[in-house]
């Protein structure tokens, strides 16, 4: 089978290999689409250290063509939406069973704008933050393929405000299509709020723009991190003047998720899947790459010139 290697020297090439078996618990999936997210950024740029020549991807739609030990053989031919620990950017891949949902009559190619991004953008106004009706929302990076969701997720969670923080005019005028009541730029945070503070900040940028939104939180507020797009240096909070405003800084890792309770993730998922399939939340691909441009794409995500989801043609 064709599929992509990152080699030792970061570079991205083409080669052709033997087609992964499933394990127990597993399936092998005919790959159509791969998705692009943050994480093939960090694996490029050794954030998550790997052995190389590694195989990346780790989102994949296409049709169950093999399934591993304990796994219903009737799952063969069903069409899904994997999430991986590797592997999707190949014309088969392996994934958890578990992660690999049932997309129905959904077509592939929207189904590939799924990704890790929905169960996070799911989860982090429904799970971990909690947002109740009536409450203010702030949401970082709002342009992305997490932050378009999460503003329609808080709006069918019933939050009264949502204000989206944004790189460039651009993408602002693009995050905006999303339900945002207000989009900012990012130089304008939080100099252009005054004394607006918000119920739940999604953040997952860190270093000072952390630490301004823990400033920027309403009385029982929370702050809800799940990455470090901006900087790894830790953000450090005082816990008792948190305590006495009743705010809370709280983290979410999808990845670790994936890990300790597929279960719980896969269930968000599928209720993230769910509200697409009917039509109450939109996914948005906004480019499409052949396998061979896998480098190109990782590299307009890491800049910032990505608005939306970018996928991969593979089959």
């Amino acid at each position: 089978m064709k599929a992509v290697l990152l080699d030792t020297e970061d570079h991205y090439g083409i080669a052709e290999l033997d087609e992964p078996t499933p394990g127990p618990g597993q399936v092998a999936i005919r790959v159509a689409y791969a998705g692009i997210q943050w994480g093939d950024t960090m694996v490029r740029d050794g954030h998550f250290p790997v052995p190389r020549p590694f195989v990346p991807g780790f989102e994949a739609t296409g049709h169950i063509v093999a399934v591993g030990e304990g796994i219903d053989p009737g799952r063969i031919g069903e069409p899904v939406a994997a999430l991986t620990t590797a592997g999707a950017c190949a014309e088969v891949a392996v994934a958890p069973a578990v992660l690999a949902l049932g997309i129905g009559d959904m077509p592939l190619r929207t189904a590939a704008g799924l990704g890790w991004g929905a169960p996070t953008a799911y989860d982090l106004i429904n799970t971990t933050s909690r947002v109740r009706p009536g409450e203010s929302v702030l949401v970082h990076a709002a342009a992305g393929s997490v932050g378009t969701l999460a503003a329609q997720f808080a709006r069918l969670a019933g939050a009264g405000r949502i204000v989206g923080v944004a790189g460039s005019a651009a993408r602002a005028d693009y995050a905006a299509q999303f339900g945002y009541d207000e989009v900012l730029l990012r130089g304008e945070f939080p100099a252009a709020l005054g004394d607006e503070k918000f119920d739940v900040i999604l953040d997952p940028a860190g270093g000072s723009t952390r630490q301004a939104g823990v400033e920027q939180l309403a009385a029982h507020g929370r702050l809800a991190a799940y990455g470090n797009l901006s900087t790894y240096e830790p953000v450090l909070a005082n816990t008792n003047d948190l305590l006495m405003q009743g705010k809370s800084l709280m983290t979410y890792n999808s990845n670790l998720l994936s890990q300790t309770h597929p279960e719980r993730l896969a269930d968000s998922a599928s209720r993230a899947l769910g509200l697409v399939a009917d039509g109450h939340v939109r996914v948005d691909i906004t480019a499409e790459y052949d396998l061979t441009d896998v480098a190109i794409a990782v590299q307009q995500l890491a800049n910032g010139s990505t608005q939306g989801k970018s996928i991969l043609r593979v089959a």
